[in-house]
């Protein structure tokens, strides 16, 4: 089968270069044309629910518990003061939230049911835009209405965001540190484990709502658990310690000198530690999305997407897009190792070649002898472009192909060449030196090694994985592939790392998946297969204007299941999968 074709199949690692090359000509070929999104956008309404979804075929009764999803939903505002207000970019979408509750049978041999919920998550944003007819607050990439003078948009600048605040990308449940508005009786814990929901997104503020009705709550500040994380910019995904919970995560405070700090939130005390504090001049403001965890270091990547003025420029254009400076190859991707046992503070820093990326994929510590001597290497595996052009990509014009703006992207400016993503591992020895500290802090000088990089489609965006395999050596990722049929997504993709086979569930034309998030086999015995699992992904089935949740064997990447609902579900970015607990 060719990677145009749909269903299931499997593709060798010698086909990597023939079917990236397929890619690029289904761009030139505008094969987009014949996939709609439109659905996934536009008219998309809130169900508070629970609403029955229609289940067909089989899933599993251990994969009970809720699936929480979130991502931008409504994109237009009619009637505000100044006529009909429109997003630009999928990401300012406005954050609507999604709940499939997977229900177990009394029969642990029969299917498990769905029940649907959402909730949008902005009304006092949406309220605001409203009274001005304009987003006053920082959004990351919405353009600027050409009506608005001069002397509002920079009184805009200083006033605080609306309590509305747009936090639409992450979802993170039993967060360390930040306080919870919920009532022990409240919480959804003896269901699910569920102690408290946060959204998150790139700002340093996180959104908490109800786990049950998914209503939106207080907003949390994290100079609240530390005076001194004031800054205005984090981690998206923050990456969470697998054996104890531990969040971690970077604040960036811009200005006249920039400074990261990176912090842990501890989940057995609440409290919060801060790791390593790094002023600029040596790391500049970058916009970054995603972080790194190992066994025993935290570690910073900042990309090639330096904001202008140390940060400054995103309050004076209002955004975050158009803030980062334009892509220059000369300056490298900057790596940062922090101790995060033993209080070591950085411990190494090495470069790679220029890049962008959104998405870490998983890190881990390997002591395998070397010629160069005895160390640690540090492996980091990554969603990766050789630029920001991939950022073009996702206004809403090129998603939904209005104006010529999918043509003049992906075939007049290139970017069917720079967007695909590639899966990049890099690596790192870290050296001993016992004169000193553990490990020396090389000079950013030190060049990381690559390892492989695999292109699309046989590897994919929004990566997961089996989550016992965080920090740890590992085989498989999921993502959301591209085979150039789509202006968006157009398959899920298995990458085995070990025989750099792909396995490809390609979805029939029209039908957008969405991130596959994996549910572990419970019962499986120890040293069960990494793959022995199911997948859920939320797929918009474009030409019939409705969703389903399917279900794939994450060994094989067929269908066993899925749960359909009689109306789209907005094309979102990130969830979670809690897991329902034996009573």
């Amino acid at each position: 089968m060719t990677i145009n074709s749909s269903g299931t199949f499997r593709r060798g690692g010698d086909a990597e270069q023939e079917d990236s090359e397929r890619l690029v000509e289904n761009y030139k070929a505008e094969s987009w044309k014949s996939w709609p999104n439109e659905a996934g956008f536009i008219g998309l309404e809130e169900h508070r629910g629970p609403i029955s979804l229609n289940v067909k075929g089989h899933i599993p009764s251990w994969a009970a518990g809720a699936l929480y999803r979130t991502g931008p939903g409504q994109n237009v505002i009619e009637n505000t003061s100044r006529g009909t207000h429109h997003v630009s970019h999928w990401f300012d979408g406005f954050a609507h939230t999604h709940k499939f509750d997977i229900i177990p049978p009394e029969d642990p041999e029969a299917s498990a049911t769905v029940t649907y919920s959402s909730r949008r998550q902005t009304p006092d944003l949406v309220e605001d835009i409203k009274k001005r007819g304009w987003r006053a607050s920082i959004s990351f990439a919405q353009r600027a209405d050409p009506c608005v003078g001069i002397f509002s948009k920079m009184m805009a600048t200083f006033r605080p965001a609306p309590s509305g605040a747009n936090h639409n990308v992450v979802v993170e449940r039993n967060v360390p540190g930040f306080p919870s508005g919920l009532a022990k009786d409240e919480a959804a814990g003896h269901r699910t484990g569920t102690n408290n929901l946060f959204m998150l997104t790139d700002a340093a503020t996180i959104r908490e709502i109800h786990p049950d009705t998914l209503e939106p709550m207080a907003i949390n500040n994290p100079a609240t658990l530390n005076p001194l994380l004031k800054g205005q910019m984090a981690c998206a995904h923050a990456p969470r310690d697998p054996q104890t919970g531990d969040l971690f995560n970077f604040n960036l405070e811009m200005g006249r000198r920039p400074t990261y700090r990176i912090f842990r939130a501890n989940a057995s005390t609440g409290t919060v530690d801060i790791l390593a504090t790094l002023p600029a001049p040596e790391l500049r403001a970058a916009y970054i999305h995603s972080m790194f965890l190992t066994e025993n270091y935290v570690v910073l990547c900042v990309p090639s997407s330096h904001l202008g003025w140390n940060g400054a420029k995103v309050p004076y254009v209002n955004n975050i897009a158009e803030a980062i400076e334009p892509f220059d190859e000369s300056r490298k991707t900057q790596w940062v190792v922090v101790d995060r046992r033993h209080g070591k503070g950085v411990v190494g820093r090495f470069t790679t070649p220029a890049g962008f990326f959104f998405h870490a994929v998983n890190a881990f510590e390997d002591e395998v002898p070397r010629d160069d001597g005895e160390g640690t290497d540090l492996n980091f595996d990554v969603i990766w472009y050789e630029n920001t052009d991939i950022i073009k990509s996702f206004y809403l014009d090129v998603i939904l192909d209005r104006g010529d703006a999918a043509r003049k992207l992906w075939n007049q400016d290139g970017g069917s060449k720079t967007c695909p993503p590639r899966l990049n591992r890099w690596r790192f020895r870290l050296c001993p030196d016992p004169q000193t500290q553990p490990y020396r802090a090389d000079s950013p000088s030190a060049s990381g090694e690559l390892v492989f990089s695999i292109p699309a489609p046989h590897a994919g965006e929004l990566p997961t994985i089996n989550p016992a395999r965080a920090t740890l050596p590992y085989r498989y990722v999921y993502g959301n592939g591209t085979r150039g049929l789509s202006t968006l997504i157009d398959c899920l993709v298995k990458t085995d790392l070990e025989t750099r086979a792909a396995t490809i569930w390609a979805a029939p034309t029209g039908h957008t998946p969405g991130e596959a998030i994996f549910v572990a086999r419970p019962d499986a015995e120890a040293g069960a297969a990494e793959d022995d699992g199911v997948l859920l992904s939320v797929v918009l089935d474009g030409p019939a204007q409705r969703s389903y949740l399917l279900v794939l064997d994450a060994r094989t990447m067929e269908e066993v299941g899925r749960a359909e609902a009689e109306f789209a579900v907005a094309l979102g970015f990130h969830g979670l999968h809690a897991p329902a607990v034996k009573l």
